[in-house]
């Protein structure tokens, strides 16, 4: 009789895909059959330390990139996505044994990268400002990257909290370390195979699996990493967030919405005001010529 081989989902770090260097994983079940469907590496805090020296390293290539350029990277991980739906709709019918609602989250993930391409020169105007002062200058207020942000993945669905995120977190011109779902890992490190075949400079995303009451502390006091996002309302958590960040004053966006099926609702899961989330915005005067 034939032994079944389950793959092995790694990490994805500096656009590579290594091992968990502890060499630790854990399997995802089948929800319908209770057996193993997958094995998936646990990253370590050195694996986050790799993670946050990556996105570090490719901060000014892709902050000084156009925005029209990132854009553009976009849109491409929207048609690489597009390509493989079968593949994605296959695998999160997998883990979470529905495939109806696996096809429609695939279709949602697609458009709204499209979406968030379409604002890659557009937000600057809705968040910026030209403020009026009584002083022979101009006065200018233009959102600009926070830097290198952590995001913390909802666990509620399988691939859209994660492309809701990195998407406008991306435009904005950030680079990331994601922590992917504990429930729904799967879908997470396949994404990444997209963001790797789109023309994403190497370590501008990074994805990390493994047990978020591990990980969430080394990423929350790491010196290097700039904000964190997080999506729920686990106020300890928050408060967590909160107390290790603020060392070297990090930001700590937390939202309480979206919940469950409303991240598959373009009213409450999409907006240019969620690039708000991952800007600074700085203030620059000019002297007016005469």
């Amino acid at each position: 009789m034939r032994a079944e081989i389950l793959k092995t989902y790694k990490l994805f770090i500096n656009g590579q895909f290594p091992r968990s260097e502890s060499g630790r994983y854990f399997q995802i079940p089948n929800p319908k059959t209770k057996k193993p469907l997958a094995n998936v590496s646990q990253a370590s805090r050195k694996d986050l330390r790799d993670a946050v020296q990556a996105a570090r390293k490719a901060l000014p290539g892709w902050s000084s990139k156009t925005a029209y350029n990132r854009g553009q990277i976009l849109y491409r991980m929207a048609e690489v996505l597009e390509s493989r739906k079968p593949e994605f709709i296959d695998e999160i019918s997998k883990m979470t044994g529905n495939p109806k609602k696996a096809e429609k989250e695939v279709l949602t993930a697609i458009d709204r990268l499209v979406w968030y391409a379409g604002w890659s020169d557009k937000y600057q105007q809705i968040l910026g400002t030209v403020n009026p002062v009584a002083l022979p200058y101009f006065n200018f207020t233009l959102p600009e990257p926070q830097g290198v942000v952590g995001i913390l993945v909802a666990d509620e669905l399988s691939l859209i909290p994660l492309v809701s995120k990195l998407a406008p977190a991306m435009v904005a011109g950030n680079t990331l370390v994601m922590i992917a779902s504990e429930k729904f890992p799967l879908s997470a490190i396949t994404f990444a195979e997209v963001i790797a075949t789109s023309d994403v400079p190497a370590g501008v995303v990074n994805i990390l699996t493994g047990f978020k009451n591990e990980l969430i502390p080394h990423l929350a006091k790491h010196m290097d990493v700039n904000a964190v996002n997080y999506t729920g309302t686990d106020q300890a958590l928050v408060k967590l967030l909160q107390e290790e960040g603020s060392a070297n004053v990090k930001r700590i966006i937390a939202h309480p919405e979206p919940k469950g099926e409303a991240w598959l609702d373009n009213q409450k899961a999409q907006s240019p005001y969620w690039i708000n989330s991952f800007v600074e915005m700085k203030t620059t005067w000019h002297p007016i010529g005469v």
